[in-house]
């Protein structure tokens, strides 16, 4: 029967990275809200991912705590984020970050 290997540290890390960086040029480069709000979740759930890597390799449970603070602020924010989404599209007709930046003043 195989044994299954362990995945390294630096493998979850990396990913980890990999999926901040994504996130990081989704929130700068994109002009929908929405969009940038999924880009922002995929931030903090690279973040859990290293939480929960490092929790794993020091055979801790402080990172899966960690973690699940993490997702319930990730959902309120989801909620009230979603909440003002809509809230503008209402008024506004649009959910466009630059459009907004010109009904300013």
């Amino acid at each position: 029967m195989l044994e299954s290997s362990p995945v390294a540290i630096e493998l979850y890390v990396l990913l980890s990275a990999v999926l901040f960086v994504m996130g990081t040029l989704g929130v700068l480069l994109r002009r929908n809200a929405i969009l940038i709000f999924m880009s922002i979740e995929l931030m903090l759930n690279s973040a859990n991912l290293a939480l929960v890597a490092f929790a794993r390799q020091w055979n801790t449970i402080d990172g899966h705590l960690m973690v699940f603070f993490v997702i319930t602020v990730a959902a309120a924010e989801v909620a009230v984020g979603l909440a003002l989404i809509v809230a503008i599209y209402r008024t506004k007709k649009s959910i466009s970050i630059d459009d907004l930046h010109k009904f300013e003043g």
